[in-house]
């Protein structure tokens, strides 16, 4: 949970293992939030490590404690081993390939394993994660290749992580990249010295999965608000037809989402004159605009979708094997189903696996293409005067120019794209381990490719909404809707009607940086629909 911080324009995230919202990884990931461990944290470790230290003592046969890891499990580890182990684990594990990370996604990714780790479950010695705590708060961001994970946790990539841990490796720290020792030692921190399992813990669960998930979520409502708010300035300078978002008929076929979507939709255009049907110049409009509010509600259930998917991940144990402290047992040895010590259990766990929420990812990916297509299409309805009722290409000299038409072809450039990044990624598993681990979620990948799809559509509205803020120009409603209103002065403020023609693609750009990237527009409109909320 967020708090502000004890000095002014700062903010705190205290992690207690089980309330960490997408907000909070972007407080921490993108605006440096601080990170705090709640005082049950530590104790809670300490505990579960006491169970580690016991099987180790008793020299019980444990998946990646006593033993190795993937086909190797069969093979049991001298004592004296065990800590080495550790080390070895994470540096042979260190197998990402590509450019680094943008340091809020590494960021996003150490929130959520801290978070994780202070669920409990690991076993991991405690002092290691006020280590990670501080990399966090002292900005030490591990260089993380961005290619390396199936979903299958994120090993490969995690490892880079633990290797400026344990002050090897590579991290950026203030602008300049150094060893992880020294990038550790600037920043008035001592690097980990791994004991039996911490190397694996390191490189373990699905925190960048989880984490990128996070942000990418976050994002993704906000780009849907802004869809919103773009779709109500085309509906004023097309004159739509509201009657499609009036409740009485959108009850008598209640799809998931739709109702939200219509609401919000004539929370923006409120206090205009188009909220009354009778100003419609149609009886029926183009799908595109007709049917946006089932379209935007398919997208609000898959982010809702999504959301109850990312939550576990975010606020659980995603560790193989799992620790469970105060339990109590006989001190037996093994069996079967796990093993039993005075002091709790270590059990085999599956907990690693993310099956839905890749599902989830994919299916927002689809729901974000359905809304990027019908935003490319209001555009193109805007230009075809026969239906817009408006000047040919948007242009006040009507055919003899070409007006908006070239940027259509943008449009739909960007959609191809959109559609491209929609490809299912969780139907693709990938096995390794001598066929051990036979199965993979590509979670990761998953998240990595909505980044993209999300700055694409952005993008596409921006090009939706300077081709709307002519459009209104050239309708000249008499009064506006509150939404709309904000969208169009905020652009007019920036980009000149178009006149005779001239490169837009400028003007999309400044559209997509300085409105629809701005918080003051984003908090404005979500202020707005709040308000019916």
């Amino acid at each position: 949970m967020t708090e502000p911080g004890t000095e002014q324009g700062t903010e705190a995230v205290i992690v207690d293992g089980h309330s960490l919202s997408c907000a909070d990884v972007a407080a921490v990931a993108l605006r440096g939030a601080r990170v705090v461990l709640a005082d049950e944290v530590l104790p809670r470790l300490a505990r579960e490590r006491a169970v580690v230290d016991d099987v180790v003592d008793r020299q019980v046969p444990t998946y990646g404690l006593t033993t190795g890891l993937g086909s190797r499990s069969s093979y049991a580890l001298p004592r004296d081993e065990l800590a080495r182990f550790s080390v070895r684990t994470v540096r042979g594990r260190a197998n990402a390939v590509g450019d680094p990370l943008p340091a809020p996604v590494v960021r996003a990714a150490l929130i959520a394993r801290v978070n994780g780790l202070a669920a409990g479950g690991s076993g991991i010695s405690p002092a290691i994660v006020p280590l990670l705590v501080g990399m966090l708060n002292s900005r030490v961001h591990p260089l993380v290749p961005e290619v390396g994970s199936i979903g299958a946790s994120d090993l490969c990539q995690m490892a880079h992580v633990g290797l400026v841990v344990i002050g090897e490796g590579r991290a950026e720290l203030s602008g300049e990249v150094l060893d992880g020792a020294a990038a550790l030692r600037r920043a008035g921190l001592a690097p980990a010295v791994p004991g039996p399992k911490d190397g694996h813990v390191l490189c373990s669960a699905s925190p960048l999965a989880a984490g990128h998930g996070g942000l990418v979520l976050h994002e993704a409502a906000t780009v849907l608000l802004l869809a919103q708010a773009v779709t109500a300035l085309t509906f004023e300078g097309f004159r739509a037809n509201t009657s499609p978002l009036d409740a009485r008929v959108l009850s008598l076929r209640p799809a998931p989402g739709q109702s939200r979507a219509a609401e919000r939709l004539l929370a923006l255009l409120a206090d205009g004159d188009l909220t009354d049907p009778l100003r419609a110049r149609r009886v029926q409009d183009p799908i595109s605009l007709r049917c946006a509010a089932q379209v935007h509600g398919a997208l609000h259930s898959a982010l809702d979708f999504a959301g109850a998917a990312l939550d576990p991940e975010l606020n659980g144990c995603g560790d193989n094997p799992v620790v469970l402290a105060g339990s109590g047992g006989s001190s037996s040895g093994s069996t079967d189903e796990g093993t039993t010590g005075l002091t709790g259990e270590i059990l085999s766990s599956g907990n690693f696996h993310t099956p839905a929420l890749a599902l989830a990812f994919d299916t927002l990916a689809l729901a974000l293409t359905q809304t990027a297509a019908i935003s490319a299409e209001r555009m193109r309805r805007l230009l075809d005067p026969g239906l817009s009722g408006l000047p040919a290409n948007l242009s006040p000299y009507g055919p003899e120019r070409s007006g908006f038409a070239p940027l259509a072809k943008t449009a739909q450039a960007l959609v191809a794209e959109i559609r491209l990044l929609s490809a299912p990624v969780s139907t693709d598993p990938r096995h390794g381990a001598d066929g051990v681990e036979d199965d993979s979620t590509n979670a990761s990948l998953g998240a990595r490719r909505l980044s993209t799809m999300l700055v694409r559509l952005r993008q596409l509205l921006a090009v939706e909404a300077v081709a709307a803020a002519q459009a209104v120009d050239l309708a000249a409603p008499a009064v506006l809707g509150r939404g709309p209103a904000l969208l169009h002065r905020a652009i007019r403020e920036l980009v000149p009607p178009l006149d005779d023609d001239r490169p837009c693609g400028v003007d999309v750009d400044r559209v997509n940086d300085d409105i629809l990237g701005s918080d003051e527009v984003r908090n404005a409109l979500r202020a707005l629909t709040e308000e019916a909320s």
